[in-house]
Order: structure tokens, then C-alpha cells, then sequence
């Protein structure tokens, strides 16, 4: 099994990283900040302007620890890793199967079909918990569509008829996102998605977890031996982890929608947090990306019972456990994918 917290987050600006023996050191200032093992890591997530030690690429490859560096607010912007690990067999697999419309289509819907049932989970989930009201009977409604948008996906479509009922069902889901917002809202007002930049506060958070999630699919992806740059869903485009996010669809809106929305509505973040600038892009200030970060790690350490293992699952597990599963789906040892439906 893997461990949980094994990921280091650095999010203090001009820090800097260094090796010493097999240990990772943390400087900022030139005093030291942190000292850690490199055999507790899994991952390093560097965000904002910092210095890392070729020594310590040079280890991290060597025990395959992946280092990552994003912008302030989330932006992806490369990633260090060493040998590719895994079956060469299982990679020319997917490739193959990738290359395959059907295939593809039949995978992608899984996907589709996940991120539904998930949507349509968080909405029920949300109008239970606010009881009566014109914007309770918004959310109902939408879930009833989206419900509605499954059914038209019971028997197999075309790969891009799919991608177009994802599409619409995603518009639908988040026109009623605001909705799910429950207190600061003069602060924290969600009128649309805007990814690149975010151009407010609801969308800088999601933008922000979406890619720390995306990080640890990534990571799971790697760790059966999957190439997490061919997908079935997303079109492959040259720098697209396109199966991560094939992936990401089916954990959105479980693990990181709601975390967002518990931040707000628990009023853990603040509108002082959040910065525009002039160009208009919306960014969280280092407080507030600790304070996602921390929610983010806790939440991957509640555990559910999986739908389909049968086994109580830690939440940190999951893309571990469905990067499990679509593997052994591409070697031909089971019927079908189990995509991952919130309860």
C-alpha cells in the first residue's frame, strides 16, 4: 500500500531545495525550514518562484520520487522523474487500444458515465442538506437532467457524441454551482468555469485542486505501469496528460468540488486571501494555498467503502486503486472498467 502522506508541498516563495546524503533539506532565507528522508516521499509539488539543487533531481530520479513545479495559483509547469517503471507489454496495450475508436469509446464512456453519477451525487447531496427553497429545486433539476443525460448513454455512442454530452453535462452541473455556496457569498460568487486564468475566487481554489489532483493520478498512472499521456476520452495533444484526465472526470466532483465548497461554507478561507491582477486572473495567497493543501491531505486520509474491491479505502487510495483497475481492463483480465461512483 502506499502512504498517504507522503507528498511535500512547498509553497513559500524563493525557498530552496537541496540534497544532503539521502535526505531532502529546505532552506528559505539561507535558514533551514525542513528536513525529510527521501525514502518517506512519493512526491515533491514545488509552487511559485523557487530554486531546487540538481543533487537533488539527480536523487529524486534515483528513487523514483516525483518533483513537480506549478505557478502560484496552480499552473502546471513541468515535472521531474526518472526511469519509466512497468510492463512495456501493458504500455503497447494501451496504445493499441487507444488507437481503437470503439475501445475508445466504450472506455470513455465509463468515464462519462462516473462523472455523471458523481455530479448528480454532490447536487442530491447539497439539496438534502439545504431542505426547501427556489435554489433547492435548481439543483433537483439539474440533477434530474443529468440523470436523464445517463440514460442517453445506456447503450454505446460515438466517441465525439460522448464528448458532447460531457460537455453539456458539465455546463449544466456548474450552472448551479453557486447554488452549492452557502455562506460568504458576497465573496465567493460562482457565475461560470474560467480555467486559464480563474477569474475569481470559487475558480482559482478549483483550478488549484483539480491540478494537485491531477498530480497524484499522474503519479498512479506511473505506479502500475500506464503511460498517462494517452487517453480515451481526452484527445492526445503534445504536454496533455490526457489519461490522467480521463481519470480526474470520475474524482472532480467527490474530492475536489467538495472540499472546495467545505472550505467556503466552513468559512476556512477567506476573501483577503485572493488576489486580482491586472490582467484579471485570481490568485491565492500562500496562506490559503497551506490551507487547501492541509484540507486536501485530510481529506485523502477518510476512508469508504470501495464500490467495487469491497474494502474500506483510505481516499488518497482511490487513483491508486482505479489505475489498478484500468490496467488490469487493458491486459484483458476483467469485462469491463469499474469507474468509480461516489455513494
Amino acid at each position: 500500500m502506499k502512504k498517504l502522506l507522503n507528498t511535500l508541498y512547498v509553497t513559500t516563495s524563493d525557498a530552496y531545495l537541496h540534497r544532503h546524503g539521502e535526505t531532502v533539506v529546505v532552506k528559505v532565507g539561507g535558514e533551514e525550514k525542513l528536513r525529510i528522508p527521501i525514502h518517506n516521499l512519493e512526491s515533491i509539488l514545488c509552487f511559485g518562484p523557487m530554486t531546487c539543487s540538481t543533487p537533488l533531481m539527480e536523487l529524486c530520479g534515483e528513487r523514483n520520487v516525483h518533483l513537480a513545479f506549478f505557478s502560484e495559483h496552480g499552473r502546471f509547469y513541468g515535472r521531474v522523474e526518472g526511469h519509466i517503471h512497468g510492463n512495456v507489454l501493458l504500455r503497447k496495450e494501451q496504445f493499441a487500444k487507444a488507437a481503437d475508436d470503439a475501445f475508445a469509446a466504450t472506455l470513455a464512456r465509463a468515464f462519462v458515465l462516473a462523472k455523471l453519477a458523481n455530479c448528480r451525487n454532490v447536487l442530491l447531496r447539497a439539496a438534502r442538506e439545504q431542505g426547501e427553497g427556489r435554489n433547492v429545486e435548481e439543483i433537483r433539476h439539474a440533477a434530474a437532467e443529468l440523470a436523464e443525460m445517463a440514460g442517453r448513454l445506456r447503450s454505446p455512442v460515438p466517441l465525439e457524441q460522448l464528448r458532447g454530452i460531457e460537455g453539456e453535462a458539465a455546463r449544466l452541473y456548474f450552472s448551479v454551482f453557486n447554488h452549492l455556496i452557502v455562506a460568504q457569498k458576497g465573496d465567493f460568487v460562482f457565475s461560470s468555469r474560467s480555467r486559464r486564468p480563474p477569474l475569481d475566487n470559487v475558480n482559482a481554489m478549483l483550478s488549484f485542486v483539480y491540478v494537485v489532483l491531477g498530480h497524484d493520478i499522474q503519479s498512479a498512472l506511473l505506479g502500475v505501469g500506464l503511460d498517462p499521456y494517452v487517453g480515451f476520452l481526452h484527445a492526445d495533444r503534445p504536454g496533455r496528460p490526457s489519461l490522467a484526465l480521463d481519470l480526474l472526470e470520475e474524482f472532480r466532483p467527490v474530492l475536489g468540488d467538495r472540499l472546495v465548497l467545505t472550505l467556503i461554507n466552513r468559512q476556512q478561507v477567506k476573501a483577503k486571501g485572493f488576489e486580482k491582477t491586472p490582467s484579471g486572473a485570481v490568485i491565492m495567497d500562500e496562506e490559503t494555498r497551506k490551507t487547501l493543501l492541509s484540507a486536501y491531505q485530510k481529506r485523502k486520509q477518510e476512508e469508504i467503502r470501495h464500490p467495487f474491491i469491497g474494502e474500506s479505502v483510505p481516499l488518497g487510495l482511490l487513483p491508486h486503486v482505479q489505475a489498478m483497475l484500468l490496467a488490469r481492463f487493458l491486459r484483458g483480465e476483467m469485462d469491463a472498467y469499474p469507474a468509480f461512483v461516489w455513494k
